[in-house]
């Protein structure tokens, strides 16, 4: 899985950074998911190595433009370029008005099954490798963050002890996989768990919309392995950051800390900060939480 960021500004674009988008790459196949989409991200996924044929599924955290204003393009410019895979949007309620208005005032179409879902805080979807829930933040709008989470992988068969205990190789071996137990053609009744290697840990991730601090931040992040957090504001300007519902770079350091989360990445960070500030925003977080990396346009992160 990797992490590709393609907007990484808060509000409005800077020279130096577009506004908020973020690319779940899922596989080596390329397939991937996207998590917001600020105006321009279609022009951000052109300059990276994403491909909008790949792209599955959009989350979308809030309806602020900084987060949305780039979906009409890129949903259009979908069926321009003759890509027919389906594609599903998730997000607050209001999305559906949103998309549907944009596309019917502007004589536009979408050409592959659009499917989008209106979503409440809690789990989204479970589809047998990736589990996915909403949780609420606290933002002048509903506003969302998203845990991602892998299932464990099985471990390997050991075919050393099958041939040792004489199970003979056949279609049963793809049962005993996935841990099941199978009755073979002598009558014995074989367990999976008997014959499988340690299993592999999945990936958790947790990527949040815009926020101020919130208790259920520690839910949303507990014990990830990647921890995506706003950092709007330097630590001296909190009050300004959270009255607009947005966090510090210590509130967002504080969180990854009181979360366990295993890193942070930072990112949505205010167009007043140019490229040259980022050294002492990034010292701010890490003397809270010091495996604390910032997010830049077309970084690329691997988890």
């Amino acid at each position: 899985m990797q992490l590709t960021f393609l907007g990484t500004c808060a509000g409005t674009p800077s020279l130096q950074r577009n506004v908020t988008s973020i690319a779940l790459t899922l596989s080596h196949r390329g397939d991937c998911w996207l998590f917001d989409c600020g105006e321009a991200t279609q022009h951000q996924f052109m300059r990276s190595a994403l491909k909008p044929g790949k792209l599955q599924k959009i989350f979308i955290t809030h309806l602020h433009g900084d987060h949305i204003f780039g979906l009409p393009g890129l949903l259009t410019s979908r069926s321009m370029g003759g890509i027919t895979e389906p594609l599903t949007l998730y997000g607050p309620p209001g999305l559906r008005q949103f998309v549907e208005t944009a596309l019917s005032l502007s004589g536009s179409f979408v050409t592959y099954p659009l499917e989008i879902i209106e979503i409440e805080a809690g789990e989204l979807f479970d589809d047998g490798a990736i589990k996915v829930t909403a949780y609420p933040l606290n933002h002048v709008l509903p506003c969302f963050g998203f845990r991602i989470e892998q299932h464990d992988k099985p471990g390997f068969l050991d075919a050393e002890k099958l041939r040792a205990d004489n199970v003979p190789r056949g279609p049963w071996f793809q049962q005993l996989k996935q841990g099941e137990s199978v009755t073979l053609e002598d009558g014995r009744v074989i367990h999976g768990r008997d014959y499988l290697g340690p299993s592999t840990p999945g990936k958790k991730l947790a990527i949040f919309g815009d926020t101020a601090p919130t208790g259920s931040a520690l839910a949303l992040a507990a014990d990830v392995d990647v921890m995506v957090h706003e950092t709007t504001l330097e630590a001296a300007m909190e009050e300004k950051a959270n009255g607009r519902g947005h966090s510090t770079t210590v509130q967002a350091a504080t969180a990854a800390r009181d979360a366990r989360a295993k890193r942070l990445i930072a990112t949505h960070f205010s167009s007043r900060y140019r490229f040259e500030d980022m050294p002492r925003l990034l010292a701010e977080c890490q003397a809270i939480f010091p495996n604390t990396e910032l997010a830049r346009d077309f970084a690329v992160f691997d988890l």
